[in-house]
């Protein structure tokens, strides 16, 4: 990754985590807690790919396992927001802009429900059965919920100053994409050289038809 990536990753990162555990975690709201770092890896990952996501994912997770008041076991957290990050930046479009907000709510909702099931299936193989004693259903419903409502108001700020540290990859729809656009139709369709002679051989063959034509004709009015 860039050292710009690095830097603003990692400053939203711990921003999201402290906002997360020192405000949403003392709500005392039903269910699950907002997610603030699953919607921070959310908008970073579809603006840096599935590989960069999987890494500042990874990252983010680490943080929140060996931050305080972390009772599960180092890692955990780490493998599934790496997984989330990964199939995250997998929508990441190709000319950075985003069609439609249908997307990244459906992503949103696909990530708090994922997140929640994998985190319940890597904490029932290491023996920690805390999410059967509190309701998988309601810590699943209030996930999605919860990070539904706080991701309109997290993931596109996210997503606008991750394109502003990358020198605005929403660039590449200007005058050096259109280009490079000109310069693959060329090369698809044959140099412009190649063009030229064809189009100089149709010239040569209209005049010669019309000098046949001429010829005929003369031809014609001698033979009267």
């Amino acid at each position: 990754m860039r050292v710009n990536r690095i830097l603003l990753s990692s400053a939203l990162v711990v921003a999201a985590l402290v906002i997360q555990v020192s405000v949403l975690a003392r709500l005392h709201l039903p269910g699950a807690v907002p997610d603030l770092l699953l919607l921070t890896v959310l908008g970073l990952a579809m603006v840096y790919g599935h590989v960069g996501g999987a890494l500042v994912g990874f990252g983010a997770g680490l943080l929140a396992d060996l931050a305080p008041p972390a009772d599960h076991a180092a890692g955990r957290y780490a493998l599934v927001l790496s997984v989330i990050g990964y199939f995250a930046g997998l929508i990441k479009p190709e000319t950075g802009r985003l069609k439609s907000v249908t997307g990244p709510m459906a992503v949103v909702v696909a990530a708090a429900v994922g997140s929640t099931l994998l985190y319940a299936g890597v904490g029932a193989l290491v023996g920690d059965t805390a999410a059967r004693h509190v309701g998988l259903t309601g810590l699943l419903f209030s996930a999605a919920l919860y990070d539904l409502l706080l991701a309109p108001f997290v993931v596109p700020g996210v997503m606008w100053l991750a394109r502003r540290a990358d020198n605005d990859p929403l660039a590449e729809s200007g005058p050096a994409a259109k280009a490079g656009n000109i310069s693959s139709g060329w090369l698809s369709s044959g140099t412009g050289l190649r063009i030229g002679s064809q189009r100089g051989l149709g010239a040569l063959k209209n005049k010669a038809r019309t000098r046949t034509a001429r010829v005929g004709r003369i031809k014609g009015v001698k033979r009267l």
